[in-house]
């Protein structure tokens, strides 16, 4: 199983589709002490999942939060996820992102950030919707 960056680019965020996918991206995010990413689909949804107890070591300063928690209330007044997503502040998941690709973008955003990189998460989900 090989290590993921951290923070993980889109294209290598682990879809974690079904009980056994996840419990395998899972435990290599603990394994590897390793901030847990991944996206999900849901019938014709997308899920993306964060959690940093897999990561001991890590700590997700006050800032970064809440950063973290602005964008996810700027996506559900979007209608992007669903106003029942979770934003933390140590499992986040936001429910029924339109699109892969979407979801993809914002796992690997949300995992800068929570690397303390909040840059792509604001260029992901910028204050204005313009």
């Amino acid at each position: 199983m090989c290590l993921l960056p951290a923070p993980c680019p889109a294209e290598l965020i682990p879809d974690a589709t079904g009980l056994a996918a996840f419990e395998v991206v899972y435990q290599r995010a603990m394994q590897q002490g390793a901030v847990f990413v991944a996206v999900e689909r849901q019938a014709e949804r997308w899920t993306v999942k964060a959690d940093v107890l897999t990561a001991p070591e890590h700590i997700v300063g006050g800032t970064v939060y809440d950063g973290v928690r602005r964008a996810v209330i700027r996506l559900i007044r979007r209608r992007e996820i669903r106003s029942d997503s979770s934003a933390g502040p140590v499992y986040f998941v936001l429910y029924d992102v339109e699109s892969e690709l979407r979801a993809r973008e914002v796992a690997e955003a949300l995992h800068a950030a929570l690397y303390g990189d909040i840059g792509p998460l604001v260029r992901a989900v910028p204050e204005s919707s313009a």
